[in-house]
């Protein structure tokens, strides 16, 4: 691709725009850690949602959905479209006991539902597993991601690509989120998604035109699937064909025992950024900055919608296309980028690279703002100096944050040597999200079933990929994996919190009284404290999530059905979504206590 001095302004001009973002929130983000980190605890619902939609928009996931529909075909997006269950009950069922925590990041909950030396342990484990080794290898996993994509685009080698990602455009991003702290991360990643996504959309439009418009697009997909024969399913389904066995694989379709492991299980036993059972991470972090319960739950209702339903089709019509326009490539990811290089204006190009950019800042922004205040708030301030000044521990958090940067960096260049182990940690948490959900809602729940569901995930998974592998391969491989270490983890958790002596009283009455979870699983601990209105929320909050899943789902595939010409059936599922809509706004007003409190605007 070669580059026109317009195209190197419009790059340098994105840049320029980010940082001064940096720059100006500079002074708003140095007063104290909870400026730094949270914003002050004053954000409004559509800048805090937004910025999640932003950072889940990584350089690299174009790409993957390409590679997603490339194999197994529109479905193949299930295994990042289950996740929608466990995003709505963060929205109705966690979100405001978040918000009323008043965290500062979500590994600090170690500390105030549980006690003594296992808490402590918890937290600090957590802190650096969470901030310093998973954040490090998702920055270096999507630094790889983007070293493809700048050696595609400028024409250099891997290594030069790799070098202009490690040695410019991770310290460029680190500048100006040591500067602007959370506030310059979320007002970039409004800036960035705007980008990145008129960037998709242009990028679907001219693929589609490529081929010759959607009517040529579906003929030539089904001639395609016809000289197929047998072997080949309907490229275009929402769902997988359950006609066939459960663990059949043809060309085009999601294995069946895939999609139930996705739908029944993924959802809610898998830690998974972004997507925590019960909220969690940068998705926590936000809640934590909004203003208050009301645009805590609203930012997390706004990215779940946008995620799901708005975002993902310009993706999917640039891979059906790229299925046509290249059906032979060896590495279908790639497609989407001879898309670009080849049928994109040349007068875009530049455009385009920054919205890559943005595509990888805004995600590399986040997970340093968010790794460092894991390893500031959760290990350095409570176990190594706890007598310091907001001063000093701001200028720590800026340090962290350019030590996340040469660690990243350095998990990046030698990521072709760890890819394994990557892969083995995306697996390692199958099975604890059942804690992650309880220990809000049972009060039985002790430090012991975390660290018990944590050791044993690791454990089961160790000996499923070293010692006696299951049989099958890919999808089917790993749901039966999935299978067997959420049984496994599952059993032990359930366990050991039974055989374990619960959490002192003292401590689970405060929780109670500050966080004011449900009363139905907290009935020993509502008879102490009598004096606190209980809460008996659950039933209506679960039939928010019921109606919100659908809504969003109606909404996901009624834009799907409208731009493959189903008129009918696309504006039928839109309104099923609207009626979902408004059946769940009503529910969402105060009922029997402050579910929905307001804080003065700051």
């Amino acid at each position: 691709m070669t580059l026109t001095l317009l195209d190197w302004l419009a790059i340098g001009g994105y840049l320029l725009i980010t940082l001064l973002l940096g720059l100006y929130f500079r002074g708003r983000s140095g007063k104290s850690t909870e400026d730094y980190f949270v914003s002050g605890r004053s954000v409004s619902w559509w800048l805090a949602g937004t910025s999640m939609v932003a950072t889940t928009f990584a350089a690299d996931t174009p790409l993957v959905v390409t590679g997603l529909v490339y194999r197994q075909g529109i479905a193949g997006n299930w295994l990042w479209w289950c996740f929608l269950p466990s995003g709505m009950m963060t929205v109705f069922l966690f979100a405001r006991l978040w918000r009323r925590s008043g965290l500062l990041t979500d590994v600090q909950l170690a500390e105030i539902r549980y006690s003594g030396k296992p808490a402590a342990f918890l937290r600090g484990f957590r802190a650096l597993y969470l901030g310093l080794l998973m954040n490090c290898l998702i920055l270096g996993w999507v630094t790889k991601a983007m070293t493809g994509i700048v050696s595609t685009t400028l024409g250099v080698s891997e290594r030069s690509a790799l070098a202009i990602c490690v040695l410019f455009l991770m310290p460029f991003t680190g500048i100006y989120v040591t500067l602007g702290g959370l506030w310059g991360v979320l007002w970039t990643d409004l800036f960035q998604f705007v980008l990145k996504m008129g960037i998709v959309i242009a990028v679907a439009w001219y693929g589609v035109s490529a081929v010759g418009g959607m009517s040529s697009l579906v003929r030539k997909l089904a001639e395609m699937r016809v000289a197929a024969g047998n072997n080949a399913g309907d490229i275009t389904a929402f769902f997988p064909d359950f006609s066939r066995p459960l663990t059949a694989e043809p060309l085009w379709t999601l294995p069946v025992l895939a999609f139930v492991v996705y739908l029944g299980l993924q959802w809610w036993a898998f830690w998974y950024p972004g997507a925590e059972p019960g909220g969690g991470g940068y998705i926590a972090q936000r809640i934590f900055s909004a203003r208050d319960e009301r645009n805590g739950l609203f930012s997390v209702l706004w990215f779940n919608i946008a995620h799901y339903a708005l975002r993902p089709w310009p993706w999917i019509l640039a891979a059906l296309a790229a299925v046509v326009l290249y059906p032979h490539i060896q590495q279908p990811e790639n497609a989407y980028m001879l898309v670009i290089t080849q049928h994109t204006p040349q007068a875009l190009r530049g455009i385009i690279i920054a919205g890559f950019l943005a595509a990888f800042m805004s995600t590399i922004a986040t997970q340093l703002n968010w790794g460092a205040s894991y390893l500031v708030a959760d290990f350095y301030r409570r176990f190594l100096k706890r007598d310091g000044d907001e001063k000093h521990y701001v200028m720590v958090s800026r340090l962290a944050t350019l030590l996340l940067v040469v660690v990243s960096a350095y998990v990046s260049a030698q990521l072709g040597s760890i890819v394994a182990g990557w892969q083995v940690v995306l697996t390692i948490g199958a099975g604890t999200g059942g804690v992650y959900l309880l220990r809000w809602y049972w009060w039985r729940i002790n430090a012991w079933s975390e660290i018990s569901a944590m050791a044993t995930a690791l454990v089961v998974t160790v000996i499923l990929r070293w010692v006696t592998p299951l049989s099958g391969s890919g999808l089917v491989l790993f749901a039966k994996s999935a299978l067997v270490t959420t049984a496994a983890t599952t059993v032990v958790w359930v366990i050991v919190t039974l055989l374990t002596k619960p959490e002192p009283d003292d401590v689970l009455v405060k929780f109670y009284r500050h966080v004011r979870p449900h009363v139905s699983g907290w009935q020993p601990i509502a008879r102490i404290a009598s004096d606190v209105q209980p809460s008996r929320d659950l039933g209506r909050n679960l039939t928010c999530w019921i109606l919100g899943c659908a809504m969003v789902y109606a909404a996901l595939f009624g834009i799907g059905s409208l731009c493959f010409g189903h008129l009918l059936k696309g504006f039928g599922l839109l309104l099923i979504a609207a009626f979902c809509a408004a059946a769940i706004s009503p529910l969402l007003k105060p009922q029997g206590g402050p579910q929905l409190r307001r804080a003065p605007a700051a």
